[in-house]
C-alpha cells in the first residue's frame, strides 16, 4: 500500500506514473532533488548570471540623463495615480484594508495619515496606483510597470532608509526586468493563449527587482530573489471581467508589489533559494513556455532602457479614447469653434477598440460621453472624466448625441498602434478632419516635463492642495538630493 501523504494513498512514484511522466522524464529524481537544494547544484547559466549581475550593479550605476529624467517623470506619474486613486472605489477599499492591518509603522500610505509595514504598504499603494486607468503602460510587454514597481520601491526604500538616487535607479531597474519577462513570454498573444495575466507577471518581477535594489542585494542574492519571484508569478486574465476595477487593481498593482517586496525581504533576512530558476529541472521557462527566445530576458541590458519605451496617459481615460481626445483638442486649437457651431462628430477607431468604449455606462470609458464633455469644456480633467452625474446633464447629452462612433477595420490592422480619425461637420456645412497617428504621451510622442507636472497637478491638488503638490513635484525632480525617501512622506500624506 502507498504511504499516506495528504493526497490519499499515493506515493511520488505513483503520481509520476499516473501522469505518464516516468517514460519521458530525462532528469533522475535524485538530480531533481539536488538541483532544488539551497544555492543549486550547478553553476548559474548565462541568462540568470547576466541578469543578476545587472540587477546587483544597478544601485551603483549612474543612469543616462534622459533615463533619469524619464524615471522621475514616471515616479511622479505613479504617485499621482496613487493620490487620485484614493478618491475612487478601489482606492477607498485599499485604504480601509490599510486601517485594519497597519501593523509595523514603517512605510507611507499616500493620501492618508497612515503608516504600514512594507508588505502591506506595497499592496495598498499598488491598488491605489491602479484604481483607475491613470497609470503608465508598456505596450511591448503588455504590462503596466509603474503601478507595482514604484510602490514596491518606495516601501522598500523606507524600510532600508535608501536615498532618492537609489529610488530612481531601482525604479528604472524594475522597468528593465519586469517587462522583459512578459515580452519574452509573448505579451498579448501569450495572455490570450494561456489565460495568464501578463500585467501581474511583469509587475511581480519588476517589483522584486526594484525592492531588491533598494535592499542592496548581491548578485547571488538577486538570483535567489528571482527564484522566489518565479514561485510567486501568478495572475489570470479573468481581470477583464471585473466591472468594479477592484480585483483588477489587485492584479495589476497590489499583488505584484506585495509579492515582489516579500521576495526581497525574505532574501534580505537570510533566505536562500535556487541559483538558477531559468534552467534545470522544473524551471520557470519550462513551466511558463515562452513564445520567444529566452535570451530576450537579457537583450540589450544597460543599452535599451524599458522605461524609455513606456507610455504615459495624457488623458485619465480608457486607452482607446486617448487618440480621439488628442484629435479633438488639435481641432479646437486650430479652428477655435464652440460646441454650438458643431452639427456632427464622427470618430473612427479600430474595430475591437470601439467595442470597449462604445456608449459605456462608466464616464471615463465612454467615448461618446467624453467627446461631448470635450466639446463643452475644451478639455477633459480627472474630475470631469469621473463625474457620473454629468452623464445625465442635458448640456452634455445634447453634445453626446452629435457623436457617431465608427468601427474601422482599416485602423484595426494598425493595432497595437492606436490611430484615430475625428471628422467634425459644422453647422455652416464646413468639414474639419484630424488624424492622430501617435498618441501624445507615447514613447513616439512623449510629453514634456511641464505636461507631466500639469497632469499630476490635476490629479493631486484636490487631495493634497496646491502648495504641498508643488513641493512634492520639486522634490521628485531633485531626487539626487534626497538622502532618505522617507523625506517624501509629509508631502504625500494628508493630515
Amino acid at each position: 500500500m502507498g504511504k499516506e501523504n495528504g493526497y490519499g494513498r499515493l506515493t511520488r512514484r505513483g503520481l509520476l506514473k499516473a501522469g505518464g511522466w516516468m517514460a519521458s522524464a530525462t532528469v533522475p529524481l535524485g538530480s531533481a532533488r539536488a538541483a532544488s537544494a539551497p544555492g543549486g547544484a550547478t553553476p548559474p547559466g548565462k541568462i540568470i548570471a547576466t541578469l543578476s549581475a545587472y540587477m546587483a550593479d544597478a544601485a551603483n550605476k549612474k543612469l543616462p540623463d534622459s533615463v533619469a529624467e524619464k524615471s522621475k517623470q514616471m515616479i511622479l506619474d505613479a504617485l499621482a495615480a496613487m493620490i487620485s486613486g484614493s478618491q475612487l472605489p478601489p482606492g477607498k477599499m485599499a485604504l480601509g484594508f490599510a486601517r485594519m492591518y497597519q501593523g509595523d509603522k514603517t512605510a507611507t500610505i499616500p493620501a492618508s495619515n497612515m503608516l504600514c509595514g512594507p508588505i502591506e504598504a506595497a499592496l495598498v499603494n499598488g491598488m491605489l496606483a491602479h484604481s483607475d486607468e491613470t497609470d503608465d503602460t508598456h505596450p511591448p510587454s503588455q504590462s503596466h510597470p509603474g503601478c507595482s514597481v514604484v510602490p514596491s520601491a518606495l516601501a522598500a526604500g523606507e524600510k532600508f532608509g535608501a536615498s532618492g538616487e537609489r529610488f530612481m535607479r531601482a525604479v528604472a531597474l524594475g522597468y528593465d526586468v519586469g517587462p522583459r519577462v512578459t515580452e519574452t513570454l509573448g505579451k498579448l498573444q501569450y495572455m490570450v493563449a494561456t489565460h495568464r495575466s501578463t500585467h501581474a507577471i511583469s509587475g511581480t518581477f519588476g517589483s522584486a527587482a526594484a525592492a531588491g535594489c533598494m535592499a542592496g542585494l548581491s548578485a547571488q542574492q538577486m538570483r535567489w530573489l528571482l527564484s522566489y519571484t518565479a514561485q510567486s508569478a501568478s495572475g489570470l486574465a479573468s481581470w477583464q471581467r471585473d466591472t468594479q476595477h477592484i480585483e483588477k487593481s489587485f492584479d495589476f498593482g497590489g499583488m505584484p508589489a506585495r509579492s515582489g517586496i516579500t521576495a526581497a525581504l525574505l532574501v534580505q533576512a537570510g533566505g536562500t533559494a535556487l541559483d538558477d530558476i531559468f534552467s534545470g529541472a522544473d524551471n520557470f521557462l519550462d513551466a511558463f513556455k515562452p513564445m520567444n527566445d529566452p535570451n530576450m530576458l537579457i537583450e540589450a541590458l544597460g543599452e535599451r532602457y524599458e522605461i524609455m519605451r513606456t507610455d504615459v496617459k495624457k488623458w485619465t481615460v480608457g486607452a482607446p479614447i486617448q487618440a480621439p481626445l488628442d484629435a479633438m483638442e488639435n481641432l479646437l486649437k486650430k479652428n477655435k469653434f464652440s460646441a454650438d457651431q458643431v452639427q456632427k462628430v464622427v470618430v473612427r477607431v479600430a474595430t475591437d477598440e470601439a467595442g470597449i468604449v462604445d456608449n459605456r455606462e462608466i464616464p471615463d470609458i465612454s467615448l461618446q460621453h467624453l467627446m461631448g464633455v470635450m466639446l463643452l469644456d475644451k478639455t477633459v480633467s480627472f474630475k470631469s472624466a469621473h463625474d457620473v452625474a454629468r452623464m445625465k446633464d442635458p448640456a452634455v447629452l445634447k453634445e453626446r448625441a452629435k457623436v457617431q462612433l465608427v468601427r474601422d477595420d482599416g485602423l484595426e490592422k494598425l493595432m497595437p498602434k492606436r490611430v484615430a480619425v475625428v471628422e467634425v461637420t459644422m453647422t455652416d456645412g464646413k468639414m474639419l478632419s484630424e488624424r492622430v497617428e501617435t498618441v501624445r504621451g507615447t514613447a513616439g510622442n512623449p510629453m514634456t516635463r511641464e505636461e507631466m507636472i500639469a497632469k499630476a497637478r490635476d490629479l493631486c491638488v484636490p487631495v493634497l492642495g496646491a502648495d504641498k503638490f508643488q513641493k512634492l513635484s520639486d522634490k521628485i525632480f531633485a531626487l539626487e538630493t534626497v538622502k532618505n525617501v522617507a523625506e517624501l512622506r509629509p508631502l504625500l500624506q494628508t493630515s
